[in-house]
């Protein structure tokens, strides 16, 4: 937990690991080459993204099979990835959501990362390419996972995977969407769906603490106090989304979710949100393994081609998914 007695004083990114400090360095020098990034029109934006994220996205392990679909779902069309890492039949899968406030950011950005998954853990992951906002509010792009994961289990025997060994994940606002489409399949009926999720620093609530913005909010770090108020204004149809607990999971009857690892990092304005919304799951009696990572920052794991500790972090995810999902 962050200790409120110099939350308040914020160290401007020297308390990062060192390779972490330079991945958050050249990230922001790479954005910061676009004048008034954030007044750019939304698809211009995310063009932008694209960019600055594409070199850490590059390399990594190859797939033995890589296939890109469209699933119809309810709620639009949903472009979808599939990593298979080895010719293994009937292996585990994750379901997997990149982040980007909900806003940006996409399946190409997020793709060594699934692929790091695919490799580790031997399982097959499936990236989901939701509807961004605000072209569409919530809960449009957690309707679309759900129909993924019913997707998914309907045609297991193609895709290589076992029906009743799937995993849901993402990072940040994919977190966040890994956690309430937990909970909106579990509220549909679809108790069995799901049997396991993963959350990398994730979106759990709309509040965050004075302490935890003024130490991390701000230059130095990844995810900026700001930048969070207009992703949320982005995604919510009005302030009354925030007290829905499909929205904020801190708020939702957290009972009868799967086990859910946490990766936890020290330097982030959600990283007290996630402690939590970890005690809230132990005491709804979910089993919940919580992984901290100290001098990491938001987005850590993407810088894996540069940092131990990233690496170590996703080494640490694939075991826990191999152990969970069997």
């Amino acid at each position: 937990m962050i200790d409120q007695t110099s939350a308040a004083i914020s160290a401007h990114g020297a308390d990062l690991d060192p390779d972490i400090r330079q991945f958050v360095a050249r990230m922001s020098a790479a954005f910061a080459s676009y004048p008034n990034f954030n007044h750019l029109p939304f698809p211009e934006m995310r063009r932008a993204c694209e960019r600055v994220r594409a070199p850490w996205a590059a390399g990594g392990p190859a797939m033995s099979q890589r296939t890109e679909l469209t699933v119809r779902t309810p709620a639009g069309d949903v472009r979808v990835r599939i990593h298979n890492p080895s010719p293994r039949a009937e292996k585990p899968a994750l379901v997997y959501m990149h982040g980007g406030g909900w806003t940006t950011f996409s399946i190409d950005t997020h793709d060594r990362l699934m692929r790091e998954y695919a490799a580790r853990g031997d399982i097959v992951v499936l990236g989901v390419d939701y509807a961004l906002s605000p072209e569409v509010k919530f809960p449009v792009a957690q309707e679309q996972i759900a129909a993924v994961v019913r997707w998914a289990r309907q045609h297991s025997a193609e895709l290589g995977i076992h029906r009743d060994r799937i995993a849901l994940g993402g990072d940040s606002a994919g977190g966040n969407l890994a956690l309430t489409t937990g909970l909106r399949l579990r509220d549909e009926g679809d108790t069995d769906a799901v049997h396991a999720i993963v959350t990398n620093y994730a979106v759990t609530d709309i509040y965050s603490t004075p302490e935890a913005l003024q130490r991390y909010g701000y230059e130095g770090y990844m995810l900026g106090a700001d930048e969070m108020v207009k992703f949320w204004e982005n995604y919510l149809r009005g302030p009354e989304d925030a007290n829905n607990p499909l929205v904020c999971p801190v708020r939702a009857d957290l009972r009868g979710l799967p086990p859910v690892f946490m990766v936890i990092p020290e330097c982030d304005i959600l990283t007290e949100q996630n402690w939590r919304l970890a005690k809230q799951l132990e005491h709804a009696g979910v089993r919940v393994t919580t992984s901290f990572y100290k001098g990491a920052s938001h987005s850590f794991l993407e810088a894996m081609s540069i940092s131990a500790l990233s690496n170590r972090a996703i080494d640490d995810t694939a075991q826990w998914l191999r152990e969970t999902l069997g």
